[in-house]
C-alpha cells in the first residue's frame, strides 16, 4: 500500500511539472508576443514621430532643400565616405579631382532707372511760373527764359478705359454700270476671314484670359472689376468668350507647338491633380489631371504645353508622345515607363527630397546618419552641376566634365546605397525604396550634355498652374479644363521666350489661325516676309505699349520676332 501511495504521489507530482512546464512555454509564447508587438509599437510610434517632424518640416520650415557645402566636417567626411566606398581613389591628386572648384559669386547691381522703365514712353512736363511772375522782382523788366533744370522722375498709370466701337461698311456702286442696268455695288470688309465669339474686340478677350491664366484672378473678381469699368459682364460670358474663341483658334497653334515638341530629342514631363465638376460618368470629387510636357535644355527656343486628361494613367502620356524619340525627364511615376521610344532619366532633385525628407529632427549636421551621408553625395552633384553649367557653355563639354567628375560620385553613392538596411516603415526606408527603384537611370544623364540632371524646368512651368488653382479651385466643364490647358500653353510659351503675354493673346485673336495652315504659315504667319514682319511686330508694340503694360509690369520693347517661333528665326 505503502509503495502504491508513494506511486500515485510521483505520478501527481510529474503530472504537476508538465503542467508547469506548459503553463511556463505559454506565459514565454505570451512574453514574446507582447514583445514583438511592442517592437512594432514602438517601430510604429518612431514612424510616426518622424512623420509628424516632417510635416512640421514642410509647414514652419524652410522650403529650400539646398545645404551649404561650407559646413565644418561636411567635406572631410564625404572623402572618408568616398575612400571606404572606393579604396582605389586614395590619393590625394584623384581626390582633389573630385572636389568643386571654388566659385565667388557676383552680387548683382541695383537696375538704374533707366534700366527699370527702359521701353517705357517719356512725356516732359515742364514746370513754368505764371505770367504775372515772369517779371523782375527789382526792376519789373520781363525774365528771358535761359534753359531748363531736371527736377524728379515719377511713373505714371494709366488706367484702362471701355469704348464701344460700332463697325459699319461703306458701301459703293458703279454709276455707269447702274445706268445700264448692271448693278455693280461693293462693300468695305476688315479682311477677317472668322469672327470671334461673342460682342467682345480681341482685345478684350484676351485682357479676360491675361487675367485669369497669368494673373490668377478668377471669373468672379473679374466680374467685380468690370462692374468698376462701368460694364456687366457676367462670368459665364467671360467663361463662354474664353472657352469657344480658344478651342477654335487657339488649337491649331497648340497643335502646331505640339509638333515641334516631338521632333526635339529632348523633353521633360510633369502632372498635377485638377477638378472638373461635370465629367460624364465622374462624381465631382474626383480627380482629374493637368499634364505639363515641355523642351529640355538643348538649346532651341523653348515650348512648353499642357495637356487635360481625366486620369493619371501613363496612357495619356504615350498618346500625347507619340512619335517622340529621346531622352524622357520626369519624376519617379511609374506612368512614363509606357512611353514606348523615350529613354528615362532620373530627377536628382527627388531623390535630394527623399534624403531631406528622411533626416531625422535636430540631425542635420550628424554625419553617422545614414540620410545625412547620402544628403552629402547629393549635395556635391548639385555643386558640381552648378560649377559645370558655369563654366563650359560646349554641350560636349559639359558631358566630358560630367564623366570626370560626376560620375565618380554617383558611382559611390550607388556603393553607398547597396549597403543601407533602414527599419522597414521608416522615411530611410521609403526614401531608399524610391532611389533603388530608379536605379537603372539615375546615370543616364550623363551620356549626354543636353540632357537635364533635375526636373525643376517642368516643375517651375506647371507652378503656374498650381497657382491659379488655389484661386479659381476648379474647372466646371471638361471643355472648360481643355481651354484653360491651352491658354495655359500660350501664356507660358509667351513667358519663357520674353514675349509680352497681353500683346501674344490679343495678336493670336487678330490674326485668328486655322487648322488649315501649314506648319511654314504658322511659322511665319501669312508667308510676310521677315523684314517687314519684324517691322510690322515693333510697330504695332510701340503702338501698345503707350496704354498697357506686361506681366512684369513694364512694357517690351520689342514682341517675338517671329510670333509663332522663336527669336532666332528672324
Amino acid at each position: 500500500m505503502a509503495d502504491s501511495s508513494k506511486g500515485l504521489q510521483l505520478r501527481e507530482l510529474k503530472d504537476m511539472i508538465n503542467d508547469l512546464k506548459k503553463m511556463i512555454k505559454t506565459l514565454q509564447a505570451t512574453v514574446d508576443a507582447a514583445n514583438k508587438r511592442e517592437e512594432a509599437l514602438t517601430q510604429e510610434r518612431d514612424n510616426l514621430k518622424e512623420e509628424v517632424d516632417l510635416l512640421r518640416k514642410k509647414l514652419f520650415g524652410s522650403s529650400s532643400e539646398k545645404r551649404s557645402m561650407d559646413v565644418p566636417g561636411q567635406l572631410n567626411l564625404f572623402n572618408e565616405a568616398e575612400l571606404e566606398q572606393n579604396p582605389t581613389i586614395a590619393e590625394p591628386e584623384a581626390l582633389e579631382s573630385l572636389l568643386p572648384e571654388k566659385e565667388t559669386k557676383k552680387r548683382k547691381s541695383r537696375a538704374t532707372n533707366a534700366e527699370r522703365f527702359k521701353g517705357i514712353p517719356v512725356v516732359k512736363k515742364y514746370l513754368d511760373l505764371p505770367d504775372a511772375e515772369k517779371v523782375c522782382p527789382v526792376c519789373n523788366a520781363p525774365l528771358v527764359k535761359i534753359g531748363e533744370e531736371f527736377v524728379r522722375r515719377e511713373l505714371s498709370f494709366v488706367p484702362a478705359k471701355l469704348k464701344v466701337i460700332e463697325i459699319y461698311s461703306l458701301n459703293y456702286i458703279c454709276p455707269e454700270c447702274n445706268n445700264d442696268d448692271v448693278t455693280v455695288i461693293k462693300k468695305g470688309k476688315d479682311g477677317h476671314a472668322h469672327m470671334l465669339h461673342g460682342m467682345a474686340a480681341a482685345d478684350t478677350i484676351a485682357w479676360v484670359m491675361y487675367q485669369k491664366f497669368c494673373n490668377s484672378l478668377p471669373y468672379t473678381r473679374q466680374e467685380k472689376d468690370w462692374e468698376q469699368y462701368g460694364v456687366a459682364i457676367t462670368r459665364a460670358t467671360m467663361a463662354n468668350w474664353v472657352i469657344r474663341n480658344t478651342l477654335d483658334y487657339f488649337t491649331p497653334m497648340y497643335d502646331y507647338f505640339h509638333r515641334q515638341l516631338l521632333k526635339r530629342e529632348f523633353a521633360m514631363a510633369d502632372e498635377t491633380p485638377l477638378q472638373v465638376l461635370h465629367e460624364s460618368g465622374r462624381r465631382a470629387q474626383t480627380k482629374s489631371y493637368m499634364w505639363l510636357f515641355r523642351s529640355g535644355e538643348d538649346g532651341g527656343f523653348p515650348i512648353i504645353l499642357y495637356k487635360y486628361s481625366e486620369t493619371r494613367a501613363g496612357n495619356n502620356a504615350v498618346e500625347f508622345l507619340e512619335g517622340f524619340k529621346g531622352y524622357l525627364m520626369c519624376d519617379g511615376y511609374s506612368g512614363y515607363n509606357k512611353v514606348p521610344d523615350a529613354k528615362r532619366t532620373a530627377c536628382w532633385a527627388h531623390i535630394r527630397r527623399y534624403l531631406t525628407d528622411a533626416i531625422p529632427k535636430g540631425k542635420q549636421l550628424d554625419y553617422t546618419q545614414p540620410s545625412v551621408q547620402g544628403m552629402m553625395y547629393i549635395n556635391q552633384l548639385f555643386h558640381l552641376e552648378d560649377v559645370i553649367k558655369a563654366k563650359y557653355s560646349s554641350f560636349d563639354a559639359i558631358k566630358k566634365a560630367r564623366l570626370e567628375k560626376e560620375k565618380p560620385i554617383v558611382e559611390g553613392f550607388l556603393s553607398w546605397l547597396d549597403k543601407q538596411n533602414p527599419v522597414r516603415g521608416s522615411r530611410m526606408d521609403k526614401a531608399v525604396t524610391y532611389i533603388q527603384n530608379r536605379r537603372s537611370y539615375l546615370m543616364t544623364y550623363l551620356e549626354d550634355g543636353h540632357c537635364s540632371f533635375s526636373n525643376n524646368l517642368s516643375e517651375n512651368a506647371i507652378r503656374p498652374f498650381t497657382v491659379g488653382r488655389k484661386n479659381w479651385l476648379f474647372c466646371d466643364t471638361p471643355n472648360g479644363a481643355q481651354a484653360s490647358a491651352i491658354v495655359y500653353t500660350m501664356v507660358e510659351m509667351a513667358k519663357a521666350n520674353g514675349v509680352n503675354v497681353y500683346h501674344y493673346l490679343t495678336y493670336l485673336l487678330e490674326k485668328l489661325p486655322n487648322d488649315r495652315m501649314r506648319d511654314e504659315e504658322l511659322d511665319r504667319p501669312h508667308g510676310t516676309k521677315k523684314s517687314k514682319l519684324k517691322s510690322n511686330v515693333v510697330q504695332t508694340t510701340q503702338i501698345n505699349n503707350q496704354s498697357y503694360v506686361n506681366y512684369q509690369g513694364a512694357p517690351v520693347a520689342e514682341m517675338w520676332p517671329g510670333i509663332f517661333v522663336s527669336m532666332s528665326k528672324i
